[in-house]
């Protein structure tokens, strides 16, 4: 599994970068998807906090327990290949 992860962490940046170079709607895609997960993932990590401020909780595992959120975990996940995609974009522009 471990493997799998650090895999996708290569291969889809890359497959995200080789699709907007064919067909630049791929980019307003990948851009949009950027700006929703941006929005949701904020929220989610607003709101936790929120919750621990509201009632005073001081351990700090009750943080954590916002790792067990799927949509936190999905749109977290896009986010940090978005950025690798765009990083691979901005060092070939650069190149």
């Amino acid at each position: 599994m471990k493997i799998f992860l650090a895999l996708t962490s290569i291969v889809l940046p890359l497959i995200m970068f080789f699709l907007q170079k064919f067909q630049v709607k791929f980019r307003i895609i990948f851009n949009l998807g950027a700006i929703v997960s941006a929005i949701i993932f904020g929220d989610i990590a607003s709101m936790s906090v929120y919750e621990i401020i509201k009632d005073k909780t001081v351990f700090m595992t009750n943080i954590h327990s916002i790792f067990l959120n799927p949509l936190f975990l999905l749109t977290g996940g896009y986010l940090g290949k978005y950025i690798i995609y765009r990083l691979i974009i901005i060092t070939i522009d650069e190149g």
